[in-house]
């Protein structure tokens, strides 16, 4: 479904997606970079969310320096039982997306919990009560880029916008401020004049102190952006792929990092191999208007990198797309 909108909206959306205010009056610092009144925002924004473009507005925290272990998880379910498989996974609070995909493996889910042994103990629990085929997990082992933007007005998503981390980035020591703000800041935005307010006064601090903690979360990347997520699909980008790379690991950070320059892309990691999936290490999300558009995205990534061993794993079910809760 692909839901017109005007010249505006898709400004905001952007403008939401990218640079949303941490200030006490967001939505009236919108409406003054926009030239419109704030209460001309609310509505814009309700009706960009009654439409489902705007999907969630809030936090994307870094899971590892929280603490959390994250992994990405494949199954090879008989087809008869993936419905109920998908159910399954989908009711776990740690799983953030859960997709069926065109492949003899042919369900991944992202999965982050506290702790690598509860980590361990989801994936047996998943065993058993799903008894699937195959699984096993593919966890990053480095993160070329990670920036859920989608581009509304035509201008393009480049590399400068690329974000890095460590291969392994390590848990943060929070103090109790910090850990009582991150709780409390893990909901959708309430539509209203002063949305920070009542979170503020739930971790028991004034608004200005709620967002400078805020401010210094994102600047210290523990906190990865606050903003909207939107539903690409109803606003034109209706093609999705997770494309497999078989890359040489003397080749990685270089095919890695190209392949995060493309604006098309908007996840790409290196991941662990195993025996059961032994050749493919970078992964990459790719986002388009077409599968056609997805097939010359893939052709130039190809070509600009060099690597021509792929595999694309098309989309063919949603069971689960939400961000994750993250309990300090």
């Amino acid at each position: 479904m692909n839901i017109e909108l005007d010249k505006i909206d898709r400004k905001l959306v952007n403008l939401m997606q990218k640079d949303f205010p941490l200030t006490a009056e967001p939505f009236a610092e919108l409406g003054s970079r926009l030239g419109l009144s704030e209460q001309e925002i609310l509505q814009r924004v309700e009706q960009l969310s009654d439409k489902k473009i705007i999907r969630i507005l809030g936090p994307v925290f870094n899971s590892r320096a929280l603490g959390y272990q994250s992994t990405l998880v494949a199954m090879r379910v008989p087809e008869e039982r993936i419905e109920q498989a998908g159910r399954i996974i989908s009711e776990h609070q740690g799983v953030g997306h859960n997709y069926q995909r065109d492949h003899q493996y042919n369900l991944w889910f992202t999965l982050a919990i506290q702790g690598d042994a509860d980590l361990k103990a989801a994936l047996r629990e998943f065993d058993q009560q799903i008894q699937p085929e195959a699984m096993f997990e593919l966890p990053a082992t480095k993160l070329f880029k990670i920036r859920l933007f989608f581009d509304m007005e035509g201008n393009g998503n480049n590399s400068k916008d690329t974000i890095t981390t460590e291969p392994q980035p390590v848990a943060v020591t929070l103090p109790d401020l910090e850990r009582s703000v991150i709780n409390q800041v893990q909901q959708q935005l309430p539509l209203i004049n002063r949305p920070f307010d009542d979170m503020a006064q739930s971790a028991s601090i004034d608004v200005e102190k709620f967002l400078s903690v805020c401010r210094s979360l994102q600047e210290r990347g523990i906190m990865r952006r606050f903003g909207a997520s939107i539903e690409h699909q109803n606003a034109g980008f209706v093609a999705n792929a997770m494309v497999c790379w078989e890359v040489p690991s003397s080749l990685v950070d270089e095919a890695g990092y190209k392949m995060a320059g493309f604006k098309e892309v908007t996840h790409c990691y290196e991941r662990a191999t195993n025996s059961l999936w032994p050749r493919y290490n970078v992964f990459a999300m790719i986002h388009g208007n077409t599968d056609e558009q997805n097939k010359n995205t893939i052709a130039r990534m190809s070509h600009d990198t060099g690597i021509s061993e792929y595999e694309i794993l098309s989309t063919v079910r949603e069971f689960k797309k939400e961000r994750v809760k993250y309990r300090v």
